[in-house]
């Protein structure tokens, strides 16, 4: 039996094909993913590590995701969006905030008393920035969300909003500043690594944050108090907008199906599932501050003063200094609140 025919052919077809299959065996991406919480904490636990594992199974292993917490790749909190516009990492999870005045649009949803639920704001914010996203053009966006809501947790209570009043209060935000300035607040800008240390040497007599952050930090040891709202529409005053990005450089080097793996779980696609986490996550928190203190539920009354105390006032002021920039505040607050009405359905 003659078989040189086939052993050429075969030969023939491992010629063509090698290179082919060692190019598509070369299309292994290890992506750096930077952050400030710490290891612990559950963004790092119950979003950022599982979003990986998504990345890499959808991927059959070719995309790796290393997460990196508490900073560990040097710099501040406030330069992670620089380093991941610049290349120095791949993926950062951040608070636009800490760049005051840098993401103006995506503020309208940290107003006093706009953010309603996690999920109708989540949605709110895919539509948003579908129109309204070019103060991110510099960025992949995978992701724009919000927490909770920030309580307030501090050495004494709250029990009335004249209480709040000379009170020095960390804030992570302009916007949040200015809602603590409008009830008499000073506030403090700091991120919230920064948080044991200015409640340890009693820098700030409080700091506003979610319960989950609360937890992860150890801040209901070092506070008696937890006050929130009691509100059904508003059961906490203000939220922040969170900043779950790539570099654009990263996106591009990767070959369409490893695109689509990333494109299939960014924006509207994980949007629901990152509000279930941060509902599920805020509970522990809660149970925390809880047993170890007091949780205030500030009275409808006091409620309503905190609300002519403060969203008009903090509204017009936002709608004033993004005019500047030749911005329509005042649609934009229209638009954001009718989005999150929409999905509150």
């Amino acid at each position: 039996m003659n078989l040189s025919r086939p052993v050429t052919l075969l030969a023939f077809l491992g010629l063509v094909l090698s290179p082919w299959s060692d190019d598509a065996a070369a299309q292994e991406f290890t992506f750096k993913l930077h952050t400030l919480v710490p290891p612990i904490s559950s963004p790092v636990q119950k979003f950022l590590k599982p979003w990986g594992e998504k990345v890499e199974k959808a991927s059959n292993g070719r995309i790796k995701v290393e997460i990196y917490p508490s900073m560990q790749l040097g710099g501040r909190p406030e330069q992670l969006v620089d380093q991941v516009r610049d290349g120095v990492v791949d993926i950062v999870w951040s608070v636009p905030g800490y760049t005051p005045g840098r993401f103006v649009q995506t503020e309208v949803f940290e107003l006093p008393f706009v953010h309603t639920n996690t999920h109708a704001t989540n949605m709110a914010l895919q539509d948003f920035a579908d129109r309204h996203g070019d103060e991110y053009r510099d960025f992949k966006v995978l992701l724009l969300h919000v927490h909770a809501g920030a309580a307030f947790h501090t050495i004494k209570p709250i029990r009335k909003v004249d209480d709040i009043k000379g009170m020095k209060l960390r804030t992570p935000s302009r916007v949040g500043g200015w809602f603590l300035e409008a009830l008499g607040a000073v506030p403090v800008g700091a991120p919230v690594s920064q948080i044991p240390e200015l409640l340890s040497k009693k820098v700030v007599d409080g700091v506003t944050i979610p319960f989950e952050i609360a937890w992860a930090l150890k801040t209901h040891e070092m506070v008696d108090y937890h006050m929130e709202l009691d509100d059904p529409q508003y059961p906490l005053p203000v939220t922040s907008v969170f900043l779950f990005a790539m570099n654009k450089d990263s996106y591009a080097k990767l070959p369409a199906d490893l695109k689509k793996v990333i494109d299939d779980l960014s924006g509207r696609h994980i949007a629901s599932w990152a509000a279930d986490i941060w509902n599920e996550i805020d509970k522990p928190g809660r149970d925390a501050a809880r047993a170890s203190g007091e949780i205030v539920a500030l009275p409808p009354a006091e409620v309503a003063k905190m609300r002519k105390l403060s969203e008009k006032p903090v509204h017009d002021r936002w709608v004033a200094e993004v005019k500047g920039r030749d911005l329509d505040g005042n649609r934009l607050l229209a638009e954001a609140r009718a989005l999150i009405a929409k999905y509150s359905k």
